[in-house]
């Protein structure tokens, strides 16, 4: 836990389905604290319903409370782009709609530069076969998902979706950034 909670940072992504999302940002060292949600949208405190019909405009998302000290925002957003897909529209492997879509929601200017910065190296070194469709938006409410939602991983490791979707997921963040990972 980080000594100091006012030096304490929040970033905002959505990558797909925030069950995947939560269960990778929530093994890094220095990340206090990880909620799904919903974000980028135009209705107010939307449903799990009402966002997978795609007529909100919302992202399944995920905030991220961090201590800089110990993980810094572009680590953040090396895990961020190394375990999804940024270059398609509207999609994460079998997940389509608009609210799986690729997006960063800064909390801060100096966020959505770094972002936009990341994002252009990543194209300059051809990381990716095809462009990268990630949305860097200003993170405008944040609207926390329903209770079952939250940390879904760790309660349902054994159901199919976990084990066919996330289980590769946290076994490539194993392999890609053991340095960042907290200790088991």
């Amino acid at each position: 836990m980080a000594e100091n909670k006012d030096k304490l940072e929040v970033a905002v992504f959505g990558g797909g389905c925030f069950w995947c999302t939560e269960a990778i940002f929530t093994r890094l060292r220095g990340v206090e604290s990880v909620q799904s949600g919903y974000t980028g949208g135009h209705t107010d405190n939307p449903t799990y319903e009402q966002v997978s019909s795609g007529d909100t405009g919302h992202v399944e998302a995920i905030k991220i409370t961090f201590d800089p000290e110990i993980i810094n925002y572009r680590d953040l957003l090396n895990v961020f782009f190394a375990t999804h897909d940024p270059t398609t529209v509207d999609q994460q492997g079998s997940d389509m709609g608009t609210q799986y879509r690729s997006a960063i929601f800064g909390t801060t200017e100096m966020q959505e530069q770094e972002a936009e910065d990341f994002i252009q190296r990543l194209e300059d070194d051809q990381v990716f076969p095809d462009p990268i469709v990630t949305e860097i938006n200003p993170l405008t409410k944040f609207w926390p998902a329903e209770s079952y939602h939250q940390r879904y991983y760790e309660q349902n490791e054994n159901k199919p979706y976990c084990q066919v979707v996330i289980n590769p997921k946290i076994a490539k963040l194993r392999a890609k950034f053991a340095p960042l990972l907290k200790p088991q």
